[in-house]
């Protein structure tokens, strides 16, 4: 079966370890180009040496290249400001745009919760790392209970991890992860914060969701959060929860205020996560660009999969 050639304009941490996932994992895809801007950057030295195409010119030069007539899908892993620019000069040369960015152009895209949802769609947002990580938890909570009042995440990455895109993006991380929490997650109030820890030795990315919810019971709510942890652990192996789930009844008596809604009272739920890295390019506390690019590698080979299914019928 013939396999889908795509593209990766970023060739920093991101578009360099999603490169190597797709050479490795890939079941449906095919690494075609890799681009920077940075002609010294270490992506492209090792795209060349693993005899992928290089282009160190952004988007316009991957357009003059020979090999972009063939590349059907593009993981845009740059900036949310860039991926405007990018998005729409790729959805007019009619390319299948994954987008790593917070930039949000096309629909939130998390694949412990929406899956397949959004093949048909020319631009899908990978939303950010601490949101892969995190809302599908939200979410697990919300499937089991009547309401989620309110959703917060705190994810805590290395500094060595966060990359000059990542630094450039923290204010479109919270405001695109907090959207998201509410969107796919299902709170009615989202908010989310990213830490970057500069501790030595770098620490694995540690992340706390904090679910406030009426309705449903303690015991649903845990075995719908461990089921959800091993929905994520098919694609990121090194998911998994760090302790108990903690649970504290808000009583009527004595409520929250909720920013928005006011004064509120339910299940308030704890869980506490941590993700490790499979170690493909950075080490393995990096899981921070573990889990965005998997899911992202997940998405796009579920739609190449679809695309060539559809092609060979013809």
């Amino acid at each position: 079966m013939s396999k889908v050639k795509c593209a990766i304009i970023g060739s920093g941490n991101i578009g360099t370890d999603l490169m190597i996932k797709i050479m490795r994992h890939a079941k449906h895809l095919e690494m075609g180009v890799l681009v920077g801007i940075d002609p010294a950057s270490d992506g492209l030295a090792r795209a060349a040496r693993l005899d992928v195409a290089t282009s160190h010119e952004g988007i316009e030069g991957l357009r003059a290249m020979p090999e972009y007539a063939e590349v059907k899908v593009v993981f845009d892993a740059t900036s949310a400001k860039a991926h405007q620019h990018n998005s729409e000069i790729l959805q007019a040369d009619g390319k299948k745009v994954i987008d790593l960015t917070p930039a949000a152009v096309g629909p939130f895209t998390i694949p412990a919760i929406n899956g397949d949802a959004n093949l048909g769609e020319p631009n899908v947002n990978m939303v950010t790392c601490g949101g892969q990580a995190t809302i599908p938890m939200v979410y697990a909570v919300k499937r089991v209970t009547d309401r989620v009042i309110y959703g917060e995440i705190v994810a805590s990455i290395s500094s060595k991890s966060a990359g000059p895109g990542t630094r450039a993006n923290i204010d479109e991380f919270t405001e695109t992860t907090s959207k998201a929490i509410e969107l796919l997650g299902g709170a009615e109030r989202g908010k989310a914060i990213i830490i970057l820890n500069p501790a030595e030795p770098p620490l694995i990315m540690r992340d706390t969701v904090i679910v406030l919810s009426q309705g449903g019971s303690r015991e649903a709510i845990e075995a719908s959060v461990r089921e959800m942890e091993r929905t994520v652990q098919v694609y990121v192996p090194g998911y998994r929860l760090k302790q108990a789930v903690q649970f504290e009844e808000i009583p009527h008596n004595a409520p929250v205020n909720v920013p928005g809604i006011g004064a509120s009272h339910g299940l308030k739920t704890t869980i506490f996560l941590e993700v490790e890295g499979a170690a493909h390019y950075l080490p393995a506390y990096a899981g921070n660009l573990d889990i965005m690019t998997s899911a992202a590698l997940v998405s796009a080979d579920s739609w190449a999969g679809s695309f060539t299914t559809t092609a060979e019928a013809r």
